[in-house]
């Protein structure tokens, strides 16, 4: 790369020194060349190859790049917000009047040195072998997870308390349900299955798990019980609804609601402590209208209740219950 500049700009003093000899006119011929091109070069040619190579064409500014009190406004957002991700910084910006999108952040931010994303490791792509909801209340994706022992007091840590976080996440819209509860059994898993119904605005087709004894029997090593129902199972045959469990150790086919847990733990578990199951309950219930009305990317910068409403006026029908 380096010969074929330093050829060019040999190339562009030989036009030179032969136009000073001979003409412009001569040269143009000679070398195929524009006579504009050729007195350009001349005017910039001092003894050196250095004057003949070409400037940068990039502009010194741009009708629409980030003002002072723009860039002053990210600045002060982004010391007061240190550990904050770029999603969560983006949505506090907009709040207080910023209105460039997330790419503009992006972009502005790494010309201004304060953010550096880490590069991530691209994983070959397998074909997906499950098919992902079309419409709120095709699928809803159900899981249950450990809430972690640091949020809890030292003294539900002496007692040896256990709470646990059920998840109900819908496909399309990813409309998010909570509960928490002491309990890690298909009793209470049946107990969020009513509950869950009750809180989406829709009509609730199908519920997909994992393979945990807490909704079914079907991985059980007793011969007995494989093909005994649960409670889970019982309760949404009553309710109507169609249940799908995931393949074995195939977490990504609940990719939804992991991924919420994985939210969880960075924005809601995060420097948190917890009292009692009431406390957590509270906690959790604003938690949970935060979540519901967070912009997110896939549903166009809408969040979940947003979505759910611009849906809504389209497609009545699914909201009666």
């Amino acid at each position: 790369m380096g010969n074929n500049i330093t050829d060019r700009l040999k190339y562009k003093e030989s036009v030179v020194k032969f136009s000073k000899k001979y003409g412009v006119a001569k040269a143009a011929y000679k070398f195929g060349e524009c006579k504009r091109t050729i007195y350009r070069w001349r005017n910039r040619y001092d003894g050196t190859l250095e004057s003949l190579k070409d400037k940068s064409r990039r502009p010194h500014s741009h009708p629409n790049q980030h003002t002072e009190e723009e860039i002053k406004l990210i600045k002060n957002y982004k010391r007061n917000n240190k550990d904050t991700e770029l999603v969560v910084l983006w949505i506090k910006l907009r709040k207080a009047g910023y209105t460039r999108t997330i790419q503009g952040l992006y972009h502005a931010m790494q010309r201004i040195g304060i953010y550096e994303k880490t590069p991530g490791k691209k994983k070959e792509s397998e074909p997906n072998e499950w098919v992902s909801g079309e419409y709120p209340g095709e699928k809803i994706q159900v899981d249950v997870k450990y809430v972690p022992k640091k949020c809890m007091s030292k003294e539900l840590q002496e007692k040896g308390e256990k709470f646990y976080q059920y998840t109900a996440i819908d496909e399309y819209s990813r409309l998010r349900y909570t509960w928490f509860t002491n309990a890690h059994d298909t009793y209470a898993s049946s107990e969020f299955a009513k509950r869950l119904v009750k809180y989406f605005p829709f009509k609730v087709k199908t519920i997909q798990t994992d393979n945990g004894f807490e909704f079914t029997n079907r991985l059980s090593w007793q011969a007995f019980l494989k093909n005994k129902k649960t409670m889970f199972e019982k309760t949404l045959e009553e309710l109507g609804i169609e249940y799908k469990v995931i393949k074995p150790h195939t977490p990504k086919q609940n990719g939804r609601v992991e991924r919420s847990h994985r939210k969880d733990q960075e924005r809601f578990y995060y420097k948190r402590v917890f009292y009692s199951l009431e406390d957590l309950r509270n906690q959790g219930k604003e938690w949970r209208k935060e979540y519901n009305n967070f912009p997110m990317r896939p549903l166009g910068w809408l969040s979940p209740r947003e979505f759910i409403k611009k849906y809504k006026s389209q497609e009545e029908s699914l909201f009666t219950i």
